[in-house]
This record gives C-alpha cells, structure tokens and sequence, in this order.
C-alpha cells in the first residue's frame, strides 16, 4: 500500500500516522481544526495530543476530507461516537476501489451497539474492512517502544496484507478472523479502566485491582461471548492485554478520569478540564445498554455506568459490590 490517511489527529491517530509514514509513505493525518493542522506542517509535532514526538516529513496534516479519499489504506481513529459521521462524510466523496479501511477507535455505537467495523461496512460495502487493537498506549508507540497488537478481518488474506503494513521492528502484529471479538475487548476494557481509576481514587490498594481486573475479564468474556466474539480472543491482546494496559498505566485517560471520580470530583468538571476524549465515558453507556439488552450479568459495569451516567457514589457502589450474595466463581 503505497499511501495511507488517518482520519483523527489526536494522540492515538498522530501515533499511527507517524508508524506508517516510516520509511517515507505519504501519510495524510485529517482532523477539523485548521489552526492544529497547520502546526503539525510547521513543526512536524502535534503540541496538542502529543507532544514531544517528531513526526516524519512524509507526514501531511490537513482539515480537507477531499485530501484523505485518494489512500490506499483509510485508517478511522477519529472518537467512536462520530465514526457514522464521518464516515457518511467521506462516502459521499467516494474511494478508489482497492482501498482498505481499518477501524481503530475502541468503543460502540449506543443507539445501534454497533462496533465500528459494522458502521464502515455499511457505508462502504464494496471495501475490505478491518480491525487494528491491542495494548497500545500513543505516547509508546510513538516512542518506538516495543508494542503488539492484533489485526481482524473475516478475510484472512487482508489481514495478512494488513499485518505487513504495520510490521516494524518495534510494532509487531499478529492476524485475527475474530473481527467482534477484537473490537468487542477494546471496547469493554474501557468501563474497567475507569473503574480501576475508581479504586484508587478511593485509596484501594493492589488485592482490589488485582480483583477488579480479574473480575472485570470474566464479564467481558461473558457479554464478548454474549454478543457475537470468540472466548479464546478474550485472553489475548484486545482483551486481558489491553485491559491490564489500561487498568495500571497512567497513560490511561480512562483510568484517570476515574481516579478523579474515585477521589470526588464531578464528572461534568473533569470533561471540561482535558481536551482529550476517554472513550470510557460514552462507552460505559452503550456497553451497558448491550449488556442489558443482551441479558448478561454484569455487576462491575452496571456499577461503573451508576456511578458515571447516574451519580451514584464510588463508595456506595463499592459496598453493594462487596455485599453482594456469595457465589461460585464460574458464576459471575
């Protein structure tokens, strides 16, 4: 693939715009604000999402979405809540006919609960879509600090093409068939991320993230399942990786906006003082929504969404958590 845009230019899109444009691909990075596309040109550094890191010459920043329909390889990492947009956006310019997309933003629809492969094969039924997940923090990645992760397709010739694409000896990638599986776990992951920032805000120690996380696999495993992934995907990169990633790292905007919550602060005031999203936050409602939907018990995520979406405490949901009746492990 000769050339690539990333629609999204905050950390995680600059991040993979910078990795492909390794080696001198022409790299398109489109986002909305003018003033942030014309520092990156200027300074070969986005100051905003990700500063520090020095982004290579073949790297061109643009607010043109007509700039961006001319790639081989269409990477979406803009925020998981405005994927249909901009995607209605960019099909009504059209693609050439060889392009592959791959979704690259972690969450689901809520109205839909569609993942975000579903959202882009609706506009572009006639193009090969894929999934790129996995433990992997922007801020490493655009250090060159060793990371893997994991490409789906339901065509496993486009996710060896696409595992080729992104093979550096840094970034090692491996293939997948399981498409809802892989976006499934980078999804969910999000609602226990914000919980353990949850469980330290509230001076938790390690035995109640070590719970949390090991907890927090099981339901994932059971609404993954529930809705349409493979088990075995679960305990690989997009899910127990990427969950233990996001639940320790403070790279985690998911783990410090809970944090925040754990320690009292409002959620309305944390929003407004970052400009980064945490997928989390519109994730733990939609996944919540399909849990319920779906039928599957899920204690930590129903907590998480009452805490987040409907006020309730972080030490009361703690203590129903806790108080809950005894059961068998396998049972949840």
């Amino acid at each position: 693939m000769k050339s690539a845009t990333v629609l999204g230019s905050g950390s995680w899109g600059t991040a993979l715009a910078a990795t492909l444009a390794e080696g001198g691909r022409p790299v398109t990075l489109w986002g909305r604000d003018p003033d942030l596309a014309a520092r990156i040109n200027a300074l070969h550094e986005n100051p905003r999402y990700l500063p520090g890191a020095v982004l290579p010459p073949s790297l061109a920043a643009t607010t043109n979405l007509a700039d961006a329909a001319r790639a081989d390889l269409v990477l979406f990492v803009v925020p998981s809540s405005v994927t249909r947009a901009v995607a209605a956006d960019l099909a009504a310019r059209g693609l050439p006919a060889n392009t592959r997309l791959l979704a690259c933003s972690k969450g689901i629809e809520r109205d839909s609960g569609l993942r975000m492969s579903q959202i882009l094969a609706e506009f572009f039924p006639a193009h090969p879509v894929a999934a790129l997940s996995g433990p992997n923090h922007a801020e490493e990645v655009a250090r060159k600090l060793a990371t893997a992760a994991v490409i789906a397709a339901a065509d496993p010739a486009i996710a060896r093409e696409l595992q080729q694409v992104f093979t550096f000896p840094w970034f090692r990638t491996y293939t997948s068939d399981d498409i809802a599986g892989v976006e499934l776990g980078g999804a969910i992951k999000n609602v226990f991320a914000i919980a353990a920032g949850i469980s330290e805000g509230l001076g938790l120690g390690d035995n109640a993230k070590a719970a949390l996380v090991t907890r927090g696999l099981a339901e994932m495993i059971r609404l993954g399942k529930a809705l349409g992934g493979q088990a075995e995907t679960f305990q690989g990169l997009s899910g127990v990786g990427d969950l233990i990633v996001t639940c320790y790292s403070s790279h985690s905007r998911n783990n410090r906006v809970g944090n925040r919550l754990g320690k009292g602060e409002s959620l309305a005031d944390i929003i407004a003082s970052t400009n980064m999203v945490a997928e989390g936050v519109p994730n733990t409602a939609s996944i919540h929504a399909a849990a319920r939907k779906a039928g599957v018990n899920t204690p930590l995520i129903d907590q998480a969404y009452a805490v987040i979406h409907e006020g309730k405490s972080p030490a009361q949901a703690l203590g129903e958590l806790l108080s809950r009746n005894p059961r068998p492990e396998c049972d949840g």
